[in-house]
């Protein structure tokens, strides 16, 4: 497993086909800080690069927390005042890579998921959850102004009527109530996560790359207003894969009854 980080706080490693981004600031359980949010883009970059890499999980260090929220520690010197314009253009920066990633991102999550971790996860595409999460967004609680590009996620996700309750009365939620409000995908025993989480890995890396980077495209331009929706450009994203080695390779493995070896071309 080649570790690929270049911040003690965010682990980037790679296994096989799996790119893992693991948030490590156990002392605070996994709170975010500037310098991890800074770091997120640049690593997602490197595994957008790289056509070894078919899906990425991210994860906390550790069994208390998945993303446990901002680091408020930073809140005086990095999230008020003049600081906080260039906090939220890289707080915005880096949950706009993630929405905007290509290859698919599995949230991992075990213990706390509070706050930024509610908005990383948001902006996975498969979140799995272990029997111990719970979620919150507790801004209320400290006089923060939800910013509206989560704001939307969560509404996206969940509905209205449920982002309410959440942002209104900053409680905790259990596994059990996430997964009934449609916040996560999947509730596992703590002893279940990881191998539930590698076996999605395993299914989703033998799929046809630009198959799913056309799904993952098609469904954010559907999600645009309808005046800003480009059907031309979803039908090109279409025929590049009906044009693809990958079609012509899955149809012969298919009359062969084998499985197929998608190279992402």
């Amino acid at each position: 497993m080649p570790e690929l980080t270049s911040s003690e706080r965010i682990i980037a490693r790679q296994d096989g086909a799996v790119g893992w981004l693991v948030f490590n600031n156990p002392e605070r359980r996994n709170a975010v800080s500037l310098d991890m949010l800074e770091a997120i883009p640049r690593l997602l970059g490197r595994y957008a690069a790289d056509d070894a890499v078919r899906v990425v999980v991210l994860a906390g260090a550790g069994d208390k927390a998945f993303v446990s929220g901002a680091d408020i520690s930073q809140f005086e010197s990095e999230r008020a005042g003049d600081a906080l314009r260039r906090y939220e253009e890289i707080a915005e920066g880096a949950m706009a890579r993630l929405q905007e990633f290509d290859k698919p991102l599995l949230a991992m999550i075990r213990g706390y998921c509070l706050g930024a971790g509610v908005n990383i996860a948001n902006a996975c595409d498969v979140r799995i959850a272990a029997e111990d999460a719970r979620f919150a967004i507790p801004a209320a609680r400290i006089g923060l102004g939800y910013r509206v590009s989560s704001t939307r996620s969560l509404v996206e996700l969940v509905g209205p009527a449920y982002a309410r309750e959440m942002l209104i009365t900053g409680r905790h939620f259990s596994a059990a109530e996430a997964k009934d409000m449609g916040l996560v995908h999947r509730v596992v025993p703590p002893s279940a996560l990881q191998q539930t989480v590698e076996e999605y890995c395993q299914n989703i890396s033998g799929n046809a790359p630009l198959s799913i980077r056309t799904a993952k495209r098609i469904i954010r331009e559907l999600a645009r207003p309808p005046r800003e929706f480009d059907a031309e450009r979803c039908k090109a994203w279409v025929s590049e894969c009906f044009a693809s080695e990958d079609y012509a390779e899955g149809r012969r493995a298919f009359m062969e009854k084998r499985k197929p070896a998608f190279r992402g071309r």
